[in-house]
């Protein structure tokens, strides 16, 4: 064996193709692109799910169910909960700003106050909505349940 006779092993190398070098390099001309068109040309990029003029599969498929424009999506609070967030955040009323500036709420979030659990201390809750068990057990225990707007 001689010097000039040395190869890579047969699959460790692959021969890259290079476009765009001219005619004599066999890939010149178009640069194995074809003729024209989006695809043959820089920047061209092919939009998600596009089928080729077939029809898409989004529009293919029946369309079920039934989607409410006028439902009304609130963040749930239960009673039960009252008392936790009074000792961690030492809460005696609970408005949606307070629990906005905590960080237990979004800006655009509505809650409603379920009636889950018990209540032991005294509190004055301004919410968007409440339950009538919730209403009662908080005025039970001698606190206010305010509905805001």
């Amino acid at each position: 064996m001689k010097l000039h006779e040395l190869k890579p092993a047969k699959g460790a190398t692959h021969k890259e193709k290079r476009i765009g070098r001219g005619d004599g390099s066999g890939h010149g001309g178009t640069a194995t692109k074809g003729t024209k068109g989006g695809q043959s040309r820089a920047g061209y990029k092919r939009k998600l799910a596009h089928e080729g003029g077939q029809m898409p599969i989004q529009r293919r498929v029946p369309k079920r169910g039934f989607n409410n424009p006028h439902r009304i999506e609130y963040k749930v609070l239960n009673v039960g909960q009252l008392d936790q967030y009074a000792e961690k955040y030492g809460f005696t009323e609970f408005s949606l700003e307070n629990l906005y500036i905590n960080n237990l709420i979004g800006q655009n979030d509505k809650i409603k106050l379920l009636g889950n659990g018990e209540l032991k201390g005294k509190f004055t809750v301004k919410v968007n909505a409440a339950s009538a068990k919730a209403k009662s057990v908080v005025e039970a225990a001698g606190g206010t349940v305010e509905i805001v707007k």
